[in-house]
Order: structure tokens, then C-alpha cells, then sequence
């Protein structure tokens, strides 16, 4: 038998009168429940509330993809709650040890109600805990699935031009000893002032050319032009040489003056010298390309955080989606065009720069996803009376309008489980209220429009 000294010590039901306290044991069921007892199933109706009065009980389910498991002690109620929409459990819970637990029928919550207003306060209080506890996680779930989304997708961005720059400079060790040993056969001939001079004359002249790449038939028929000139010198196994120099758009003219003023073996180390030189420069400026990648998307990883920066400032909003749209490259260059129209006047609004940057993200994403990665995407700003306007638009195939007025309620999502907790959107409109803003969205096959109002920042008007 439960005594009612021993519910007032439970936290929700300290200091209520007697009286209801009694009533609420005489309308309760005492459970005694052995270690491994379940005292209800993950989709068992929704029918009770619990209160722990001794032992040990473990709430455990899925919630959102993630396994949740919540240990309950003396003290704790747990179970479906008054004002509760709840129809079915969403989770499971099991005795740890022994355990004597006092359940309450939800069918007389209209009398506890009624009976018991201060109590009912506080199951209320302990619901919206919950309901702040539960969207928490969420939160962070798809905080770190969005992070984890862009982290694999930059560090593929990353790892591209860094392969690049390691196998040009992997390679380079190798031209570089073909220099030396080029330089050291020319070195041991008696060349006049006049021939050294035409080998270097050529050598800057190639290095230094930066013309535009021929077509591939361009670059085909001038190999095959080189390498006949090469061998109708005696040099019949050259023919890579004369593919380097071709891509190099060396034509065959420019090497005639050296075989008319070196024999055919000094010839052949001055075009060995000068096809290394050549692709020498050809491999720094893969290098230099690869680095500048990478300092590029470092650079524009700083801006996206705001790292290194105040929270709140005046955000150049073009500067901002430009940012977003580099860091999500990775999944725009497979089949999205983007089309922009910004404003010429910088519009700046005083924000916080990074949550800014989430909205971006959020919107240009779900664009993404919703032209199956393939399709036209619209990004457009303007200035509108004291707020400054952006639009992103996508060619999908629209949103439906029995989903459209629920896209920003929190949980609510179209994606196939463990594809999306249903926060996005209501992340992205909690941070355009938080900036004082408003964001609409208007959809029909082929222009989806999502419209983010932010105000102005006053040296912006």
C-alpha cells in the first residue's frame, strides 16, 4: 500500500494538501515489478502515466535516427502526461532492478484536472521540459548531420586540388634531375656564345608562353608534326617529348633553328633541357592552381563560421550567400546551374553572420534535393523600402499544396527516415525572426521561391 508520505517526496507532488494526494493513491495502481519487467512497449497505446517510487526503470527508444536511453530513479514520472497529444508510446521502458511504480490511468486526467490544478501545473511544466529536452536533440542531431554533409563534401573539395599539388610536386623531383643531368652534357660540350644563346633564347621563349590551349585535333596534328621533324634528325624515340611540347603549343618551326646550328647529339640535350624547363613551369603552375584552391576554400571556411570575428555585425548579404555557395560546391558542379541577379548597391544587414549562413545553407540544400541535384538554381537580392530581400528559387518539381502550410512546423518532413529530422526549415525561420525578419515561400512546378526579409542595417538605408 502506498503511503502518502511517500508520494510527497516525489518532486511533482511535494506540498499538495492531503486530500489529493489520497485521492490521487485511490485512483492509482501499485506495480511491483521484478528486474526486466517492461512496463510499456515502444507503440503500446498511450494509457498511463508512472510515477517511480522505488528502483530503477530505463526509458529506451528511437527518436529522430538516434537511440535514446534515459535511466529514471525514485522520484521521476514518466508515461503520458495531461494536455499530452501523445496516441501511441514512442518509447519503451524496462525495470533496471526491482521496482514499485504507481500508475495512473490517463482516462481520469479530466478529473485530475479538475482536482488537482497545481499538480496539473506541474506535469505540464515537466512536458514542455520534455518537449525543450527532445528538440534539443534533434537540434543537435541535424546540426552534426548538416556538418558532418558539409565536412565530407569539403574535404573531398580539399582533398582534389591537394593530390593535385603532391603528384605535380612528386613529379617535379624527376624533371628536375632531367635538367641537371641535360645540363651537364651541354656543359661538357664546347658550345660558342651564339648557340647558347638560341638555347636559352628558345628555353624562355617556351616556359614563358601562355597562350590559350588548342583543341585536342589542334594539339594531335602539331605532335605529329614535331615528332616527324625530330626524327627526320636522327631522333626516332622521342615521340613523348614531342606529346609534351605540342600541349605546350610548341610548333615545329621554333625547333629548326637548333639543328641548324648544333649537332644532332648537343640538339638532343638542349630539347631534353628545354622540354623539362617546360614542363617544370607547366607543373608549378599546377601547383600554384592546386594551393590557391585550397587557400580559397580555407578562406572561404573562415567566412562561413565568422571565425576570428564579433558575433553581431553589419553582413554584406552578397558577400554571405557567395561564401555558402562555395562551401556547397561540391554539390552544385554535378548538373545545378546557378543563376545570379544580386543588387548592385552592397546590402548589408547587422546580424549574426553564421546564423545567417545556416538559413543560406538550409534553403540552397533543400533546393538542391529538390531538383534531384540536376536543374537550374536562382539566386536573387534586392533592396524593398528599409529591408533588404533575398530569393532562392530551384526549377523542382514544386511542393504540394496539402504539405506547403506544414514545411516549417518543427519535425515535419517529407525525407525517408534517418534523410531528415524536419528542423531545417524551422531552424531557418526561428533565425529570421530572431534577426526581426520574415521569410515567405510561394511553389508550382518549376519555381519554388523561398523570400527572406531582413531590415536593413541603418548605414546601409
Amino acid at each position: 500500500m502506498v503511503e502518502k508520505s511517500e508520494l510527497l517526496t516525489v518532486p511533482a507532488f511535494a506540498g499538495l494538501p492531503d486530500d489529493q494526494i489520497a485521492w490521487f493513491i485511490s485512483q492509482s495502481e501499485e506495480i511491483r515489478a521484478k528486474a526486466g519487467d517492461t512496463s510499456f512497449r515502444e507503440g503500446d497505446p498511450a494509457d498511463s502515466m508512472f510515477v517511480i517510487l522505488e528502483g530503477q526503470v530505463q526509458v529506451r527508444g528511437e527518436l529522430g535516427g538516434e537511440t535514446v536511453v534515459i535511466a529514471l530513479n525514485p522520484g521521476a514520472v514518466t508515461g503520458v502526461l495531461p494536455y499530452s497529444r501523445m496516441k501511441q508510446f514512442t518509447v519503451g521502458a524496462r525495470a533496471v532492478t526491482d521496482a514499485r511504480i504507481l500508475r495512473f490511468p490517463a482516462s481520469l486526467f479530466h478529473d485530475l484536472v479538475q482536482k488537482m490544478p497545481e499538480l496539473t501545473q506541474r506535469l505540464v511544466g515537466l512536458m514542455s521540459d520534455r518537449i525543450r529536452e527532445t528538440t534539443r536533440r534533434e537540434q543537435q542531431r541535424d546540426r552534426l548531420a548538416s556538418l558532418g554533409k558539409l565536412s565530407a563534401g569539403l574535404a573531398h573539395e580539399l582533398n582534389n586540388p591537394a593530390s593535385a599539388a603532391k603528384r605535380a610536386a612528386s613529379q617535379l623531383r624527376d624533371v628536375l634531375k632531367r635538367i641537371k643531368d641535360a645540363s651537364h652534357e651541354l656543359g661538357s660540350r664546347d658550345l660558342t656564345a651564339a648557340q647558347k644563346s638560341e638555347i636559352e633564347k628558345l628555353e624562355a621563349s617556351f616556359v614563358q608562353r601562355d597562350e590559350v590551349p588548342s583543341d585536342a585535333l589542334t594539339i594531335s596534328d602539331r605532335e605529329d608534326q614535331i615528332d616527324s621533324l625530330l626524327r627526320s634528325h636522327g631522333q626516332t624515340d622521342m615521340w613523348q617529348m614531342a606529346a609534351d611540347l605540342a600541349h605546350r603549343n610548341v610548333k615545329p618551326e621554333a625547333l629548326e633553328s637548333l639543328f641548324a646550328t648544333l649537332d644532332a647529339v648537343t640538339a638532343r640535350a638542349a630539347l631534353v633541357r628545354i622540354a623539362a624547363s617546360v614542363e617544370v613551369a607547366t607543373l608549378l603552375n599546377e601547383i600554384e592552381s592546386g594551393t590557391s584552391r585550397i587557400s580559397d576554400l580555407v578562406r572561404a571556411i573562415k567566412e562561413y563560421t565568422f571565425m576570428d570575428q564579433a558575433p553581431l555585425q553589419n553582413v554584406d548579404i552578397v558577400k554571405s550567400l557567395e561564401t555558402t555557395l562555395t562551401i556547397l560546391n561540391h554539390k552544385l558542379k554535378h548538373g545545378v546551374v546557378v543563376k545570379r541577379d544580386y543588387g548592385r548597391v552592397p546590402l548589408l544587414v547587422n546580424s549574426f553572420g553564421s546564423e545567417l549562413n545556416q538559413v543560406w545553407t538550409n534553403l540552397i540544400d533543400n533546393a538542391i534535393d529538390a531538383m534531384g541535384g540536376e536543374g537550374e538554381l536562382r539566386v536573387r537580392t534586392y533592396r524593398d523600402d528599409d529591408c533588404v530581400v533575398v530569393e532562392i528559387e530551384d526549377s523542382g518539381p514544386g511542393i504540394s499544396p496539402d504539405v506547403l502550410p506544414h514545411i516549417f512546423e518543427p519535425f515535419f518532413t517529407t525525407k525517408g527516415v534517418g534523410e531528415g529530422t524536419g528542423l531545417g526549415l524551422d531552424t531557418v525561420q526561428r533565425i529570421v525572426k530572431k534577426h526581426r525578419g520574415d521569410i515567405q515561400v510561394t511553389s508550382k512546378p518549376g519555381d519554388t521561391r523561398f523570400q527572406v526579409w531582413l531590415p536593413s542595417a541603418p548605414s546601409a538605408a
